[in-house]
């Protein structure tokens, strides 16, 4: 029998394999909840039922022959892919599976230097070389824009040799490059076109929406679909091509991925790719309405600027996703982390990130119209209760890196520890970051300055979660002996 997007035949396989009431001499050692019941009480008996092993009947996610490969070509179907894997590691996973794909030890990789965390740490696990494209800045937001199209052509002149081009679709905070156009430069050159569309799952189901990488010609995407597309946290989907040697790219991901799936995760991709195929022009319609409403709302209250469609200017801001809500607080005196961090302790508002000077509010379809109205009533009440002179607040999110050494060698390289003050002018061989959004301040292989030195002290002060150092509390830095 033929199938469509109304099956999920995971999530089939799963109904009818809890009926066959089998009795487990496999893993996990839970057996369906049994072997722990405060787990069993918190999680539900029907989730524990079907956290099962990979099986003949629910195939197997490392070689799959039957119902995961029948899942696979629908999701495929649905995002307009020649071939989609169901991915149980995030969209970490699949960004650095692309990468991985695309180069080897010493090839060159074009991408911007706002990519997220996960595609530097591919460079370190497979040894490219990253050709950095520094984004243009909006002073104004201290936001990194999309890359260029000018820049892209002269990173291309300058490294024919490159092998792929990273490209973000969306960026954190809603903003898209010229993707069809970079997309048609690097095929021109023989280079594979790779987009990281952790936040741009929408794209594929909605109206109105940037161009999705596949629609754009890209030969590879990773799709989060847990973010807008509603499936459970940690699954995702890696897309591909035409272009693609889908077999060998089964072997690379298959280098990191477990070998023990989640029927969990599995399920939920494909339960949620089955809704977005059905009814996703009305799930974002309903998304992007809630966002316009806010985005107007909030921009009434006045000194906060939640930013749109007005950034456009045809190249380092090609378009951009108006189911961002993205909104600017340093007019009002405080830090976006600072906003973030009262929005959570005195109003029971958790939202995605606040970082220097921004605020991200993730809205999806399981919003209500009464949690955007709180939201606005909130920020206009922090607004009142807490705003101050904007005089003296840091302008600035993102500061062009100095890359000194690739970020494998100067991670694996002799090391010594260093208090801050004392690094400047030396090569970091670690990460530094605020998460989310999960960008790096520093990475390794990069010269580390008074400006970033000075943006971390900030950023720790006003209480950005930062990350990935081995001192834990930052006040020393890891440097290339």
């Amino acid at each position: 029998m033929a199938l469509s997007q109304v099956n999920a035949p995971i999530y089939e396989a799963l109904r009818k394999f809890r009926k066959m009431r089998i009795v487990p001499f496999d893993v996990p050692g839970h057996k369906r909840g049994r072997g722990n019941m405060e787990l069993t009480e918190f999680l539900g008996e029907d989730c524990m039922n079907v956290d099962v092993n990979s099986m003949k009947p629910l195939d197997n996610l490392c070689h799959p022959v039957s119902v995961i490969k029948d899942a696979e070509e629908l999701a495929a179907q649905a995002f307009g892919a020649a071939n989609a894997f169901f991915m149980v590691g995030g969209t970490t996973s699949a960004v650095q599976s692309m990468i991985m794909y695309a180069c080897k030890g010493g090839d060159k990789i074009i991408m911007p230097r706002n990519v997220h965390r996960s595609a530097i740490n591919a460079l370190i696990l497979c040894d490219a070389v990253p050709v950095y494209v520094n984004p243009d800045v909006n002073k104004e937001l201290g936001i990194a824009l999309g890359m260029s199209v000018t820049q892209v052509e002269q990173a291309i002149k300058e490294n024919p040799d490159a092998k792929a081009i990273l490209v973000n679709n969306p960026t954190y905070y809603g903003i898209c490059s010229d993707l069809k156009k970079i997309t048609e430069l690097a095929h021109a050159h023989g280079m594979l076109v790779l987009a990281d569309e952790a936040h741009g799952t929408h794209f594929y189901f909605g109206e109105n929406f940037p161009v999705s990488a596949m629609a754009a010609g890209a030969d590879l995407a990773s799709a989060s679909m847990h973010k807008s597309g509603g499936s459970l946290t940690q699954s995702s989907f890696l897309l591909m091509s035409e272009r693609i040697n889908s077999d060998y790219m089964r072997q690379i991901v298959n280098l990191t991925q477990t070998t023990s799936a989640s029927y969990l995760l599995l399920s939920s991709l494909d339960i949620s790719r089955k809704r977005l195929a059905l009814s996703g022009r009305e799930i974002f319609a309903e998304t992007v309405e809630m966002a316009e409403y806010a985005r107007a709302e909030i921009n009434s209250i006045g000194g906060y600027y939640a930013y749109s469609k007005e950034l456009v200017n045809g190249d380092s801001v090609y378009d951009f996703d108006v189911s961002k809500l993205s909104v600017y607080t340093l007019p009002i005196g405080l830090a976006g982390i600072e906003v973030y961090d009262l929005l959570r302790d005195e109003y029971d508002i958790q939202i995605e990130f606040g970082d220097i000077g921004n605020i991200l509010a993730y809205i999806s379809v399981g919003d209500r119209k009464r949690d955007i109205e709180r939201l606005i009533s909130a920020l206009s009440e922090i607004k009142r209760r807490f705003g101050k002179s904007g005089t003296g607040m840091l302008t600035h999110e993102y500061i062009n890196p100095i890359v000194s050494e690739s970020p494998r060698r100067a991670f694996y390289a002799e090391k010594r520890s260093l208090p801050l003050d004392e690094a400047v002018g030396h090569v970091c061989s670690e990460f530094v970051m605020c998460y989310p959004p999960g960008i790096p301040i520093l990475a390794p292989g990069e010269l580390i300055t008074h400006e970033i030195i000075e943006y971390i002290k900030y950023a720790k002060e006003k209480g950005c979660s930062m990350t990935d150092t081995e001192d834990i509390n930052i006040e020393r830095l890891n440097i290339i002996v």
